[in-house]
């Protein structure tokens, strides 16, 4: 590990007996360890030099993604504590509907999933909010796929009857459900802008407690948006 980072150190490459001396290794063991670092991908030699190889930089990428998903992890998380309800992120990605993290408490359980979030975008806010951000093709191709079918006496009944809700909805406002996806359970989503991605923080409440709904996910989006800058990155994952 001395050896990876003491590479990671050196952009233009570095010889053998150069990184022996920096990391206080004898120069034979320093030559072994190399050998062996490039064997398995982890550095690679040109022209006696050494640098970080494919296997080390994977190592990087994962280690970064890793990192940008433990922050959105803490952010929801203080979210959570501070509304007092569970928090969602999601983004359509590929033509999916993908709930990439859930931040809930036993004060605050989330909505379960008794049905397929994926094929049930009609009846939540999540789907929703990510559907009313797709252009004309894309939410035909989607409905298509994933048709409408009533879940609760209060989804929508059909796809046209979708579509035109979709159209009303205004830019950048929270998209809200009431027990359309699960009785007793009542929903809002804030859209995000990050680039072409469609995205979506999301809160959910019992049915009981719906006068909260609305004041909670105006203070999420007044959140979101002191925290959007330094989340972009972190949050397309």
């Amino acid at each position: 590990m001395r050896l990876l980072e003491t590479v990671a150190g050196h952009v233009y490459g570095a010889p053998a007996k150069q990184l022996a001396r920096e990391t206080g290794l004898a120069l034979p063991t320093t030559y072994h360890l190399l050998r062996t670092l490039v064997h398995e991908g982890y550095l690679r030699r040109d022209k006696g030099l050494f640098f970080l190889g494919e296997a080390a930089e994977r190592l990087s990428s994962s280690g970064a993604r890793q990192k940008r998903r433990s922050t959105v992890v803490d952010t929801l998380a203080q979210w959570r504590d501070l509304l007092g309800v569970p928090v969602y992120y999601a983004a359509y990605r590929e033509g999916e509907i993908e709930v990439m993290c859930v931040s809930e408490s036993p004060g605050a359980p989330a909505v379960e999933e008794w049905a397929d979030f994926r094929e049930t975008g009609h009846a939540h806010a999540i789907g929703q909010c990510l559907l009313s951000q797709l252009d004309a093709e894309a939410r035909r191709d989607h409905l298509d796929r994933y048709p409408v079918q009533p879940l609760t006496p209060y989804t929508v009944r059909d796809n046209h009857s979708l579509l035109r809700r979709l159209e009303r909805m205004r830019r950048m406002e929270p998209v809200t459900e009431r027990q359309e996806y699960a009785l007793g359970a009542v929903c809002a989503a804030i859209p995000l802008t990050l680039g072409t991605t469609a995205a979506t923080m999301a809160i959910s409440l019992p049915a009981h407690q719906e006068d909260r709904l609305l004041p909670a996910a105006r203070q999420l989006q007044y959140e979101i948006g002191r925290r959007l800058g330094s989340l972009a990155l972190s949050i397309s994952m």
